[in-house]
Order: structure tokens, then sequence, then C-alpha cells
């Protein structure tokens, strides 16, 4: 292992050269090998080292899915660069923000983003590499230099820049969360593969490592075909894929730009996936509405896994899933871009957890405001905090670094703001996050457990709960329901549903039905802007 620890492209480089006719990517049809992988992303390397970069200087994927990502990825890292995700839905004002704040110098890009690359570019002269990706929207501006004419003028060889490669190198992994301006999570690549081999089961160990040759991993076979249904762009998808393809995997991506169930099984069936990322019932419910509707379409058989991360999912749903595949490990994930493997429930045909609860990590506590551990079985609302492996804060803002990665009886916690309590057993019941608590009459309401419990309810297919100002509570419960196809929505009867569940000053006051959510890719809510749209409905 190298003196300042793992890096990914050293780790990716050696199972290369392992197993090098062995699956790494799949898209649309086509198969890229793992000697493939290495090739394109050193043409990519070197093609960004000749540009004069310097030691960890920014490179950002503004990528839909696809096989350009992640080699774009594997090419920042070879050349000791820092690669930063961007959101695909951004408008030019979010991407100036982002990029500037980030401090971005190349960025490689989807030809249907020429417009706002074009309108950004004016805006960040400092950017001075852009690398397009034909998908066929158009052609290549003259700004900028196409990715395949960098692959096809690739010379042989390892793409090693002066500086080296180091654990000690960065992947900024923004987060906007649902207030405030995008911050930048800073994950040393050591500590990033560190923490997802643990959260994958695999813990890295020194025995696990040649001492003949610094990072690498002993692969003896290709590894398992994995699929994220969530945007590469964001943690859930990205960290899966890292993991993956750390243990010698390929990974699979979609060509379709917005979610489908029905392209999802396809692929499914034939790439024989083994696992799938996805991001809660915002991904479970259709793929299992597909599968009710046409039970006997797709064999399924060959999955194993499916992980959801960032957004609860309902029982019913993981139960409705397990009868089209018996077989299936299904494991409910906590955690965040600062926190990963924070804790996680598995449901299984022999068993299941219940909605919104966990057992945490050894790492994994739950604290009072004062640092003190929430007693068991006491009922007092604790937030969850985090030890080992983490990020080293958040870029060029250190105000929110001390707020969220806090000391605490000596040891460095990741408190990224999730509220929980702890039952006598030890099982942890999570309430949600703190920055969209309701305060109505003075008793403190989570939205993400009152919208479970409205998801439950067989008319709902997705369900948003806010507060919004009201003279008499201070604030009013009020949820945005949107109902499943060819369902009608009963204002009291989802009140009183709710009430069947929860304590009944958690009921929504009024109950709003909405067409849609308006879920983000990766499955979190702008409460925010519903909040506003909830507001704006009941003064009506």
């Amino acid at each position: 292992m190298t003196a300042t620890g793992w890096n990914f492209a050293e780790v990716w480089e050696s199972i290369a050269d392992q197993i090098p006719d062995a699956p790494a990517q799949r898209f649309d049809g086509q198969m890229w090998t793992w000697r493939e992988f290495d090739r394109r992303a050193d043409a990519i390397a070197a093609f960004l080292l000749g540009r004069g970069v310097v030691e960890q200087d920014k490179v950002t994927q503004f990528l839909y899915n696809g096989p350009h990502y992640l080699e774009s990825v594997f090419a920042s890292f070879k050349a000791g660069l820092a690669v930063v995700n961007t959101n695909y839905r951004y408008t030019p004002d979010e991407l100036t923000y982002l990029w500037d704040n980030a401090d971005v110098v190349a960025v490689v890009f989807h030809g249907t983003f020429v417009e706002q690359c074009t309108v950004v570019r004016e805006r960040l002269p400092r950017i001075a590499t852009w690398v397009w990706v034909d998908d066929g929207s158009g052609p290549c501006p003259d700004w900028a230099i196409a990715y395949e004419d960098v692959v096809a003028s690739a010379t042989s060889g390892r793409a090693i820049p002066p500086w080296g490669r180091s654990g000690d190198h960065l992947l900024l992994m923004y987060t906007g969360g649902t207030t405030g301006m995008p911050k930048g999570v800073m994950w040393r690549q050591d500590d990033l593969y560190r923490i997802l081999q643990q959260s994958a089961k695999k813990r890295t160990a020194p025995e696990d490592v040649s001492d003949a040759t610094p990072g690498v991993v002993r692969v003896d076979k290709p590894g398992p075909l994995s699929l994220p249904g969530a945007p590469l762009m964001h943690g859930t998808g990205q960290f899966n894929a890292l993991t993956t393809l750390s243990n010698g995997g390929s990974i699979v991506t979609l060509p379709g730009r917005k979610f489908d169930p029905v392209e999802m099984l396809d692929t499914v069936e034939h790439e024989r996936v083994k696992s799938i990322t996805i991001v809660g019932d915002a991904l479970a419910k259709p793929i299992l509405r597909a599968l009710d509707a046409e039970p006997g379409r797709w064999d399924i058989s060959s999955l194993r896994v499916i992980l959801s991360s960032g957004v609860m999912w309902s029982k019913e749903t993981k139960d409705g899933l397990l009868r089209h595949n018996p077989r299936l490990i299904l494991v409910d994930a906590l955690g965040s871009s600062e926190a990963i493997g924070m804790a996680q429930s598995t449901t299984t045909a022999d068993g299941s957890a219940e909605s919104a609860t966990f057992v945490l990590s050894d790492t994994t506590r739950v604290i009072t405001d004062d640092g003190r551990d929430v007693s068991r079985g006491s009922g007092e609302r604790g937030i969850v905090a985090m030890s080992g492996p983490m990020p080293l804060g958040y870029y060029k803002d250190p105000e929110r670094s001390a707020a969220t990665f806090r000391i605490i009886d000596g040891v460095r916690y990741t408190v990224p703001g999730d509220f929980a309590t702890v039952d006598v057993d030890g099982t942890v019941r999570l309430l949600g996050r703190g920055s969209q608590c309701i305060n109505t009459g003075g008793e403190k309401v989570y939205p993400e457990e009152v919208e479970e419990a409205l998801k439950l309810h067989p008319a709902v297919h997705d369900a948003a709960v806010v507060g919004v100002p009201d003279d008499r509570f201070g604030e009013a419960i009020t949820a945005l329901v949107e109902p499943n196809p060819g369902a009608d929505l009963n204002e009291a009867e989802l009140i009183a549903h709710v009430k069947e569940r929860l304590a009944a000053y958690k009921a929504p006051k009024r109950v709003i039905t909405v067409a849609s959510v308006n879920r983000a890719p990766n499955g979190k809510l702008d409460y925010k802007g519903l909040k506003a749209r909830a507001a704006a409905a009941v003064a009506v």
C-alpha cells in the first residue's frame, strides 16, 4: 500500500492487470473489458495532463449515466485530479455557482448540455478544458474537443502524473440537500475506499494487500454485475459503482435519461444483473407495479440484492418484490454523502425489518444535544453520529464543516442531521432530518415519519409533508399526496389513516392532491418548493 493509503486508480489498474478480459462496463448492448476501461481512461488522463493541470485540479462530470462517466472519473484519479459531481438538472446560474465554488478547470459534458455550457463558459474563463461527449444531439462546438477523438489519439502506456497518486487525493461529492447552496463533501480516496469496503462487508486488511505493488488488490475472478438505478451524479449511484468496480465487478448503465422500470427490468433479465441500487419507493414502487402488471414477463432470478440508500422505502413494497423473487435480499441503508454505512436493515423472505428501523454499526451512536447517549427505551430523541473513516469536511466551508464534523468524547464524528429514538432492544427508529422538523403547537414532528405512514395507504403513490404558517399552531402539518394511477384520495380518510399509526398531533391538518411531488433523481424532495406550493394551496 502507498504511504498515504488507498487510491482508486491504483486499485483499478491492478484489477485490469489481473482480469483484463472481464467486463468492466456495459451500456445499451455494448461491453467494455477491464483492459479497454483502463486504456480509454489512460487516454483521457494523458490529455488532461497535457492541458497543463496541476495536482488536485478539479474535473467535473456533467453527464447522464453511461460509460463515459466512470471512464472520466478513472482518468481523473489516474492524473491525480479531484472529481466533482454535477447535477444535470442544474440551470446555468446553479452551474456557475457550483463550478466556481469547486474551482473546476475541466468539464466533461454530454452534447445535450452545450447551451448551458456556452453560458457558463463566458462566466468562468478559468475553465480551460471542455470535453464533449457525443449523444446525437448536435455537433461538437469549436471550443470543445470530442471525447472519442481524445481516446482515438491515445498512445500506449499508463498515464502517471509527475506528482504520482495518493490516498490523500480527493473526491468531492457536492450535495445540495433541501436547503442552502450546494456544499462539497471532501473525501480522501483512502477514507472513501475503506468505508466503502466496510459497507460492502469486504474489509480491507494488511494481508489483503500485495507487498510487491502498492495499492494492489487480489482478484481471481470477475465480480458481480451491478446496475445503479440512481444517477451516478449522486452519492447513492456513484458510491455503489465505485464499490463494485473496486471488487472487480462490472457496471451496467441504462441509456434512458428518465427512470423507466420496464427498461430496468429488461436489462436485469438480458444482462443477468446481480444487484441494483435504488432510492426508496420512488423507484421501487414503479418496479413493483410493472412486475405486478405483467408477472410472467421478466426472468429476474439472477437478481440477488436490491440496495436502497438515502430515502426510506416501505415494508409493503419490499414484501411485494419478494413475491416476484423470494431469493432477494433487500437492504435499506442509512447514510449520506457525509456518512456512509451509518446503519442498515435487511429484508428477506425469511424475515423483515419494520420500515425506518435500523441496527446501528459499531461506530455509530444516537446522542443528545449535550453529547450523551440516548437511553434505550426512553423515548427521547437524539441525533445519529458516526465515527471511523469520514470526510475532511466541506470544501471551502469551515463553518458548516465544524457544525457537521464534531469532536465528541475526544473522538471525531460526522453528524449529518438524522434524528432517531432507540428502543429497549437497541433498534433505532429514524425520525428524519432535523432541518425539516415541523414545530406544531410546541410538538416536533418529522416529515419522513408522516410520509411513511401516508404511503402505507393503498391509494397513495408518494407523499410529502411540510409545515405551513398557522395562527394557532405556529405551523400546521400539511401533506401533498400523489395518488396511484386511477385512485381517488379522500382527505378525511387519509388523516384518519395516519392517526391509526401515529400520535394524533402528527396527522396532517390538510391533504392536498398533486400530480407529482417532483422527487429529484436521487429521490430527495425539495421541501422549500413544496412548502410554497402547500401554502399557496391552503390560502385558496
